[in-house]
């Protein structure tokens, strides 16, 4: 599923592709069971009529949710949970399956919803109502960011161990396993080191390792699990992304460490599989 990097990708392509277009139809797939992710909805006239005629001003992330601004008053939001996808098409592409939403603009093609397994969800309502819809946590490392100071002090305030920690999405948002593993090699501390006992060195070094890992992963637009049930990862324009490339410790158990040439382990730890270095992290 697409972790906070991947959503942020996906948000500037929108802003790059849609932003100032303006809808010309909706088409609210029937045979699709798009309905379903539509649970706010009660039938497809309804969204039709919210959609068509407006304008795209502008496209927001709050959290893991997309929040596409129109020119009615009302805000469309997206979550695309662990399968959903949002492609820009031109009107004549083929419909692939699982396709539960197309919206055509009067220049510029279509933007299309799809999610093979329905896990996402699409609304619409007015702005008043949905103001800080998605912000259920503490960080957003690409949103507003927060001094290291402070970062300190949340850090201090939990007594968690890094994985755990760093894997909460009500105290930094949307990180998962492939991020929080880059990050804490990074940054050199192992998933069992409690949050309360780092030196101010280590937060020092975790902060760095959290911008650092993110805007290096955003430049090289995201990641996809090499094994994802759940369905691979695409950004707006069908691609995956290159930051597998880069990644030092997940999924490379028995290969050498980049940086000491140790092998890499890979462990169970609190429920939950984590890669490491065990000479570079401690």
């Amino acid at each position: 599923m697409p972790a906070l990097v991947e959503v942020e990708v996906i948000r500037r392509d929108l802003e790059k592709e849609i932003v100032g277009r303006r809808i010309k139809d909706v088409d609210v797939r029937a045979g699709s069971n798009a309905m379903k992710v539509f649970p706010r909805h009660g039938r497809r006239k309804e969204i039709q009529d919210l959609l068509e005629g407006v304008k795209v001003e502008r496209v927001d992330r709050v959290g893991m949710r997309l929040h596409f601004e129109l020119d009615n008053g009302h805000v469309m939001l997206i979550d695309l949970g662990a399968s959903g996808q949002l492609h820009k098409t031109s009107a004549s592409d083929d419909v692939v399956p699982h396709t539960h939403l197309i919206i055509g603009f009067t220049i510029g093609g279509q933007l299309r919803f799809v999610d093979p397994n329905r896990t996402g969800e699409i609304y619409i309502a007015p702005s008043d109502e949905v103001k800080g819809d998605g912000k259920e946590f503490l960080m957003d490392p690409l949103g507003e960011q927060i001094a290291w100071p402070r970062f300190s002090e949340l850090l201090a305030s939990r007594n968690t161990p890094m994985k755990k920690l760093l894997m909460d999405d009500s105290f930094i948002v949307g990180l998962g396993d492939i991020y929080s593993d880059e990050i804490l090699f990074a940054s050199g501390l192992r998933a069992d080191r409690l949050s309360s006992k780092l030196s101010s060195q280590d937060v020092r070094r975790l902060y760095r390792a959290l911008i650092e890992t993110l805007q290096d992963a955003i430049k090289a637009r995201g990641v996809a699990p090499a094994s994802d049930d759940e369905g691979e990862y695409t950004d707006l324009h069908g691609e995956s992304g290159s930051f597998e490339e880069e990644l030092k410790v997940y999924q490379r158990e028995g290969e050498s460490c980049r940086r000491c040439r140790h092998e890499i382990v890979k462990e169970e730890f609190d429920d939950m599989t984590t890669y490491f270095c065990p000479q570079c992290q401690s």
